[in-house]
C-alpha cells in the first residue's frame, strides 16, 4: 500500500503523455474540405497520394496536415483597366473557382495556401485587362457584357492551365465609365432608339398605304368586271324581277307596263 503512490505517479504521467500524443495524432476534416499531409521525416508534402478527405484521421504527431476548402468559392475584384481607346474603365467582377482536388498536394507545394493572392488574382486581372482592351467604351457599357464575361473566363482558364486551380465562371457585375462618356453614350442610345421607332412608324405607314392601294385596285377591278357584265338585257331582267317583288308588297302602287325607259315597268307611286 505504501508503494501505490509511487506507481500511480508514473501511470498518471503516462496517461497524460498518451492523451497528448493522441490529441496531436488526430485531425478532423470538415465538410467541403481536404487535407494535404506534410511528412516531417519524409519527403515533405505528399503529392503522389490523394489528399485526406472529410472525416477523422490519425496522423503521426510529428507530421502536419494543411486543410484546404475544395468547394466552389467566389472572389470579388474591383479593377481599373483601359479600353481600346485608352479610356479608364472601372470594372467589378466575380470569379467562381475551386482548387483541383487531385492536385491539392502539388498546389500546396508550389503555390502554398496563399494561392488566391499569388495565382488567381493576378491571372484574373491580366485576363480582364487583355479583354477590355479590345473594346471601346460604348461596347463595354451596352452590348458586349456577356461576350466580355466569356472572353475573360477563357483568358483566365488559359493562364491557369496546369496551375491546379479550376475556374468555373466569371461574372461582370458592373462597368463604370466617366460621367461625360456615360452621358454621351446614353444620348446616342436614345437617339438610336428614337430613329428605330421612327423607321418602324414609317414602315407601318407604308404598309398601310400599300394595303389601301391594293384594296382600291381590287374594288376598281370588281366594279369594272361588274360594269362589263351588266348588259341591257341583264338590266332589263333585273328591273322586271325588282318590279315583281315590289308588286307583291302590301302597299298600293300604280305600275304601267312598258312605260319606263328601255321598256321597263314604271312605278308611279302609292295610291
Amino acid at each position: 500500500m505504501d508503494r501505490l503512490p509511487k506507481i500511480a505517479i508514473p501511470i498518471f504521467i503516462g496517461l497524460v503523455v498518451l492523451i497528448i500524443f493522441i490529441s496531436k495524432s488526430t485531425i478532423t476534416i470538415g465538410s467541403g474540405e481536404a487535407g494535404v499531409l506534410y511528412k516531417t521525416f519524409g519527403n515533405g508534402v505528399v503529392t503522389d497520394e490523394p489528399p485526406l478527405n472529410e472525416g477523422f484521421h490519425l496522423v503521426a504527431p510529428w507530421n502536419r496536415v494543411f486543410v484546404y476548402e475544395v468547394r466552389q468559392q467566389s472572389l470579388d475584384e474591383k479593377m481599373t483597366v483601359l479600353s481600346s481607346n485608352g479610356l479608364e474603365i472601372k470594372l467589378d467582377a466575380s470569379v467562381w473557382f475551386q482548387p483541383s482536388y487531385e492536385d491539392l498536394g502539388k498546389l500546396h507545394k508550389e503555390k502554398s495556401e496563399a494561392y488566391i493572392e499569388r495565382l488567381l488574382k493576378p491571372a484574373l486581372r491580366s485576363a480582364t485587362r487583355a479583354v477590355v482592351g479590345r473594346y471601346n467604351p460604348e461596347q463595354l457599357y451596352s452590348s458586349k457584357r456577356e461576350a466580355i464575361q466569356e472572353e475573360i473566363l477563357e483568358e483566365t482558364q488559359i493562364l491557369l492551365k496546369e496551375q491546379y486551380v479550376q475556374v468555373n465562371e466569371v461574372l461582370v457585375r458592373d462597368v463604370s465609365l466617366p460621367s461625360t462618356i456615360k452621358d454621351a453614350i446614353e444620348r446616342k442610345l436614345r437617339q438610336e432608339q428614337e430613329s428605330l421607332e421612327y423607321e418602324y412608324r414609317l414602315t407601318k405607314a407604308e404598309q398601310e398605304a400599300e394595303r389601301q392601294r391594293i384594296d382600291a385596285e381590287g374594288k376598281a377591278r370588281a366594279n369594272r368586271i361588274l360594269s362589263e357584265s351588266l348588259t341591257d338585257k341583264v338590266l332589263q331582267e333585273k328591273g322586271i324581277q325588282a318590279t315583281l317583288e315590289l308588286a307583291k308588297s302590301g302597299n298600293a302602287k300604280t305600275v304601267i307596263i312598258g312605260s319606263g325607259e328601255n321598256g321597263l315597268p314604271l312605278i308611279l307611286g302609292d295610291n
